[in-house]
């Protein structure tokens, strides 16, 4: 049977992880076509200046607040096929950036200890600075990783800009138009020609990126700045310091950095968790960079699905809001199970 040819249209976390599934099925042509490689910062990506953390048992705390999936639905099952990933990654490849410690989510305004996990697993914000994004991208080359995943099997990246997705088939590397197409735009769905998902929109994140560390991980519900504004910190591997949150900003587009936010991020995190600084105040924080980034969020939920866009099967993974890597791998096994159904003999039929 000839190898099909798929053309994957992004390259953000939702994108990498479905390329990844699809070509250890040594099965298929791929080509990911993207905007923005893996590491660039980019503003509408959600994974530049954001982060989050899983915990067992489908309770995951985001950068915002929060976030336990329903009990019997398909989100439940995604983040739930995810974790054996992650796991996988924090324990036998710390060079991806992720890794286990302890957590702490309290609820306020008693401030009572709602979720206490001494095996959460931390994905270190994919940023120019950070390894997690280069090791999706590494695991799709030749050489070194790849190879050991997918012997004998290379993805070709191409850098493009679409303004509709029925320009996808024409870009495939081989020169032929491809027979399916992969969409993992995230926020670009909203606008992109042949998608223009009204459903999608921007919920604007802010961070401070700081050298001290606590050796921990905290997040609170909540806080008297506004319903807009969130208050965690993080810690990342391997030296990399800490992020402190946030904001949860609907509907706003604003790229820019608001110094008053960053004022009151600092101060959150130094009082939620006093060993930042040794008990000293926001004066005693060793700032690296600060970022802003927009979350992908999609009114109804993440859309994993096909449809038929000029004659050609189009499978949608987008709309993951905040928890892109939460639920990474079990999206992309759906996609991937889509995929597969849509180029089978009786899809065509």
């Amino acid at each position: 049977m000839a190898e099909a040819r798929i053309v994957v249209v992004g390259a953000g976390v939702a994108g990498l992880t479905t390329t990844l599934l699809l070509a250890r099925e040594s099965k298929y042509q791929i080509t990911v076509a993207a905007k923005h490689m893996p590491g660039v910062m980019a503003n509408f990506k959600q994974t530049p200046c954001v982060a989050e953390f899983s915990i067992p048992d489908l309770c995951v705390i985001q950068d915002y607040d929060i976030e336990i999936s329903e009990a019997g639905t398909e989100a439940a099952g995604w983040d739930k096929n995810t974790w054996p990933e992650l796991e996988n990654l924090a324990k036998n490849h710390p060079e991806a950036g992720v890794h286990f410690q302890g957590c702490f989510a309290f609820v306020r305004p008693t401030r009572v200890l709602l979720i206490h996990s001494e095996t959460a697993i931390y994905h270190r914000a994919k940023d120019a600075h950070s390894p997690t994004g280069k090791y999706l991208a590494e695991k799709l080359k030749p050489e070194p990783w790849y190879k050991s995943v997918v012997p004998n099997r290379g993805v070709v990246f191409k850098r493009a800009k679409l303004e509709h997705i029925s320009e996808a088939p024409k870009i495939h590397h081989s020169g032929y138009k491809a027979d399916l197409v992969v969409n993992c735009t995230g926020l670009s769905a909203l606008k992109l020609g042949g998608v223009r998902d009204e459903n999608m929109m921007p919920i604007r994140g802010q961070t401070v990126l700081v050298r001290n560390e606590a050796n921990v991980m905290c997040s609170s519900s909540g806080t008297d700045d506004g319903d807009e504004e969130i208050c965690y910190l993080m810690q990342r591997a391997a030296g990399g310091g800490t992020l402190l949150g946030g904001s949860y900003q609907r509907g706003n587009w604003d790229s820019q950095l608001d110094p008053n936010l960053a004022i009151r991020i600092m101060k959150r995190a130094v009082e939620l968790c006093p060993a930042l600084t040794g008990g000293k105040g926001i004066e005693h924080l060793d700032i690296v960079r600060q970022g802003v980034g927009l979350r992908p969020h999609r009114h109804g939920g993440t859309r994993i699905e096909k449809e038929r866009i000029g004659g050609v099967w189009t499978v949608h993974n987008y709309g993951h809001g905040g928890f892109g890597y939460q639920s990474s791998y079990g999206c992309a096994r759906k996609a991937a199970e889509i995929v597969r159904e849509a180029l089978s003999p009786r899809a065509s039929l």
